[in-house]
């Protein structure tokens, strides 16, 4: 399996760094013979190619089994016509990657403030109120005059078709249950198609038990009792903000692991962004890129049938566990660890690992 590495911007070096040690550990333990070539994106790309993203480096992407992306800058990012790209629109609109598969879960060793909690939000990725991703070329996003600015918002019923798919199929493997959280009674048109479609797609799955909820009474619920869910199935916007919530309240942002799954392609891309703030300080938790690169390692084994991907990724996603109940971890998630030593011990019980 060859997989292109993007470190980033900020703090994507320092957790890229500690994610490449844990997918080295694994691939040697589990004989998977990983190959990883590491590339410019990002601001650095920016200052050597002239462009965050460039063609010549989707082309070496597509070529690949997988790509797994630092966190980026994207604030900086304003001007596509100075290269200023969001490497991460840019993949997810240029690979289809239009299922994010975010989940978030409880751990021991961590205070369950709401309780014990296992669940996945799956967004759809490639269209909604998004303006880099609703149209062919440019923005859907137009400031009209001084004072009035406009964002238009693009539903589409094979993107709604597509992302239930995934989710009932996800379900299938869980515990059978959806819950469709939409805008419905406002958005009545959009958030209708997009309800409807996926009841339609859900009555295909007959085992699956489906519920639906409006997006502000869903924040509610999940943080009321986060434990009554299971796939959470949205659109992109509402699943950003969503799933940002639910890492949070599994103790933190650095332990949301994300998935950027297409048909063809797959990237692993940590939940949260850049943290300039804290770069270069050792104090990140690597812990949210780590957990994406398993689920990148489980997909291509769902993608090929080879079974050893699965179990190095059931071995990466066992060792965080075990490493926080340890408090081998970074101070946001209970220990005393730098991001370099959270890594350094995390692929040392990889390698252990029987």
């Amino acid at each position: 399996m060859k997989i292109i590495v993007l470190p980033g911007d900020g703090i994507g070096p320092e957790t890229m760094a500690a994610t490449v040690s844990v997918l080295e550990a694994a691939s040697s333990r589990y004989k998977l013979g990983l190959e990883l070539e590491t590339d410019l994106a990002g601001l650095d790309s920016l200052k050597r190619h002239g462009a965050t993203v460039t063609p010549a480096l989707l082309e070496k992407v597509k070529k690949a089994d997988g790509l797994m992306l630092g966190p980026m800058s994207t604030f900086d990012m304003k001007d596509e016509s100075k290269g200023e790209i969001n490497p991460s629109k840019f993949f997810r609109k240029s690979l289809d990657l239009y299922a994010n598969i975010r989940p978030s879960r409880t751990y021991p060793g961590m205070p369950a403030r709401l309780g014990e909690f296992d669940l996945v939000v799956v967004r759809e990725n490639t269209e909604g109120f998004y303006s880099d991703r609703n149209v062919e070329s440019g923005s859907s996003e137009m400031l009209i005059t001084p004072d009035v600015a406009i964002s238009l918002r693009r539903i589409t019923r094979p993107c709604c078709e597509r992302i239930a798919r995934a989710a009932f199929e996800l379900a299938m493997t869980r515990n059978k249950h959806v819950s469709i959280v939409h805008k419905a009674n406002v958005l009545k048109i959009a958030d209708g198609m997009f309800i409807d479609i996926c009841h339609e797609v859900g009555r295909e799955f007959p085992q699956v038990k489906v519920d639906d909820f409006i997006v502000d009474a869903m924040m509610a619920h999940v943080v009321r009792a986060p434990q009554r869910f299971d796939v959470i199935v949205t659109t992109n916007m509402f699943g950003d903000i969503l799933s940002d919530l639910t890492a949070e309240l599994s103790g933190s942002l650095g332990l949301g692991g994300s998935l950027n799954a297409g048909d063809q392609y797959a990237m692993g891309q940590a939940a949260h962004g850049s943290a300039p703030d804290i770069a270069g300080q050792d104090i990140a938790n690597p812990f949210s890129l780590v957990l994406s690169a398993a689920m990148l390692l489980a997909w291509h084994a769902r993608k090929t049938g080879q079974a050893q991907y699965q179990t190095a990724a059931d071995a990466i996603f066992n060792g965080v566990a075990a490493a926080i109940e340890s408090k081998e971890a970074t101070r946001d998630v209970g220990g005393t660890l730098g991001t370099a030593e959270t890594g350094r011990l995390l692929s040392k019980r990889i390698a252990q690992e029987h």
